[in-house]
């Protein structure tokens, strides 16, 4: 049973690469509140480590991929004038 709780959390989660910004930020802001005040325990504390760990790399890509189209605008204004 605890088995099939697992692969129901696992289905309901979407792929961190289908998330924008906004809303990976704010599913990693909830599993922070809930590690900061819930009792977890251990096998669900890995899986909200891991599922935070996504969504961490994720944000990061999605700022890096930011700055580079700023950069190429700045740039094309730049060669502009």
């Amino acid at each position: 049973m605890a088995e099939s709780k697992k692969s129901n959390k696992a289905q309901q989660s979407p792929d961190v690469s289908s998330l924008g910004y906004a809303e990976a930020l704010a599913e990693l802001e909830t599993i922070l509140r809930s590690l900061e005040v819930d009792t977890v325990d251990v096998d669900e504390l890995a899986n909200k480590v891991q599922r935070a760990a996504a969504l961490i790399r994720h944000c990061r890509g999605k700022i890096g991929d930011a700055r580079v189209h700023v950069e190429q605008v700045v740039g094309e204004i730049d060669a502009a004038t």
